[in-house]
């Protein structure tokens, strides 16, 4: 029985997290225990466990009177993770550089081009899981576990964030090319350039979050 309640936490708690870190579960949305509990056909007790660990990540908050909120999203967060990603990506990439620079380049390479080809289409959510993975292959060619862990999870909260912002062929095609830097130093072999380029494409993503998130100016291309 033991067992049972902590597979359905798990499942509770991976699938409210999913939709957190999406969007489909919008910033100041109530999470209500019995509302989850019924819609999903579990008692309201792992419901509860799973809003507890989703709280211990940030992703939401314990209102007084109010219960479970989805918490909004914040510019200072932003920059937090944005800083966060350039330190243990550069370390990622200069690892698989090191490690697997053939392979890399010729994944990276298929990504690129996927990519592009889907923007052109205007097929925007799969171009979306295609620079989630450019990132994934990077992070898993270091050769770290832990640092995988970790990009992943930094991903998935910036994710959050970025969702929007990559819903337009400009930003979308800014994305591509900050890759293409980034696989172009690599095929260098080149420390500084590619330390370069990773900083710059960040902190670029970082720039259209603000601007597409904070400033009201986003208007969608779907």
């Amino acid at each position: 029985m033991i067992k049972n309640n902590k597979t359905i936490r798990k499942r509770i708690y991976t699938h409210l997290r999913e939709q957190l870190l999406s969007g489909e579960i919008p910033p100041h949305q109530r999470l209500i225990e019995a509302r989850i509990a019924r819609e999903i056909g579990t008692s309201r007790t792992p419901v509860r466990e799973a809003l507890h660990s989703l709280e211990s990540e940030c992703l939401i908050e314990s209102v007084p009177r109010v219960g479970y909120v989805v918490r909004p999203v914040s510019e200072e967060e932003v920059e937090e993770i944005c800083a966060i990603r350039i330190a243990i990506e550069g370390l990622a990439v200069s690892w698989a550089m090191k490690k697997a620079r053939k392979r890399l380049v010729e994944e990276l390479t298929e990504n690129i081009a996927a990519s592009a080809e889907k923007v052109s289409q205007r097929d925007f959510r799969t171009f979306v899981e295609l620079d989630g993975q450019f990132h994934e292959t990077i992070a898993r060619h270091s050769g770290s576990k832990r640092l995988l862990e970790l990009a992943q999870t930094l991903r998935q909260h910036m994710l959050r964030y970025r969702m929007r912002s990559l819903y337009t062929s400009d930003n979308a095609l800014r994305a591509i090319d900050g890759h293409k830097e980034i696989l172009q130093a690599i095929e260098k072999s080149d420390p500084d350039e590619l330390n370069r380029a990773v900083i710059h494409h960040l902190e670029q993503s970082r720039k259209d979050i603000v601007r597409y998130t904070f400033k009201d100016s986003f208007v969608t291309e779907e």
